[in-house]
């Protein structure tokens, strides 16, 4: 009997199984805008704009990218134009030049239309001011007790990367770091990325003896010492960021994610204009930078 009842609940189950299926929630969906990702900094390099058409919702094809546009970003005294690149359609790329700081930037995007008519977007970004430089980048063990949980997490001893240099005394100025390890960049996700906002710890110098006596430390990545071999080599690059940025990273992290039913809503903040025809940003920041070699003791 007791098999016969395990038999039955056997085939309730396959038959429950048998009656799922997708279930496709219906999405209004609207007109299509153009997705903008465009960057300006103090770096002296071919600084990049990516045009792309936004896809409806259950779209599962190649984004369509945004091809012949004119793209260019001034001051209101010297104007810098953004080419297309010949093998990568919607992709635009300035001449080696480099933004200066404490300076608005406007970007424009003129599309023209099928009708003979031009779609006009526009947007602006502040380049920060930053520090003068990273004094030292060390690599080393963390100071406080929090070193022991990764440790113990990972069955490995960690080894932490320290950024050493005198932050400015705006407290509104937000510091991003991006760390690569022997040319290959390690905080190319979103996810593994970090943002120090300042706070009270404006005009401090960071990592310096008064945060390490109050075990406030700011390490920028950290590593496994048994992955490390003598002479891996250590780049960061020190991005001053302006709040609003801050804010449209943390916005993105919030609706990542495929699951429409356990996903927050993908409506991040975007400083395109004019508002319903383009979302993106348009970034602009200042980079100082410093590198260093892990020696084994």
């Amino acid at each position: 009997m007791r098999r016969l009842h395990r038999l039955f609940a056997l085939v309730a189950f396959v038959g429950l199984a048998a009656c799922t299926e997708d279930i496709v929630i219906d999405v209004e969906e609207g007109e299509p805008m153009i997705g903008v990702e465009a960057s300006f900094t103090d770096e002296l390099k071919q600084h990049e704009a990516i045009l792309s058409y936004t896809a409806k919702f259950y779209n599962q094809n190649e984004v369509d990218m945004v091809s012949g546009a004119t793209v260019y970003v001034t001051d209101g005294v010297d104007t810098v134009y953004y080419h297309e690149d010949e093998d990568q359609e919607g992709h635009y790329f300035t001449d080696l030049v480099a933004g200066k700081k404490n300076t608005l930037y406007h970007l424009y995007v003129e599309i023209p239309q099928a009708d003979g008519d031009v779609q006009r977007l526009f947007s602006e970004g502040f380049i920060p001011d930053n520090v003068e430089s990273i004094d030292s980048l060390v690599v080393k063990h963390f100071n406080g007790l929090n070193d022991s949980i990764p440790s113990m997490f990972l069955f490995d001893t960690i080894e932490w990367l320290y950024p050493y240099f005198q932050s400015l005394p705006d407290p509104n100025i937000i510091y991003m770091p991006m760390v690569s390890k022997n040319d290959t960049l390690l905080t190319d996700s979103l996810k593994v990325r970090m943002m120090i906002p300042q706070g009270g710890f404006a005009g401090y110098y960071v990592n310096g003896p008064e945060m390490l006596e109050s075990n406030k430390e700011i390490p920028i990545g950290y590593f496994r010492r048994s992955k490390l071999q003598d002479g891996d080599r250590f780049h960061a690059d020190l991005y001053s960021i302006t709040p609003e940025y801050y804010l449209y990273f943390y916005s993105l992290l919030l609706s990542t994610g495929s699951n429409p039913m356990l996903g927050a809503p993908a409506n991040v903040s975007t400083n395109i204009q004019p508002v319903g025809e383009g979302v993106g940003w348009f970034f602009t920041a200042s980079v100082v930078s410093a590198e260093t070699v892990f020696r084994k003791q």
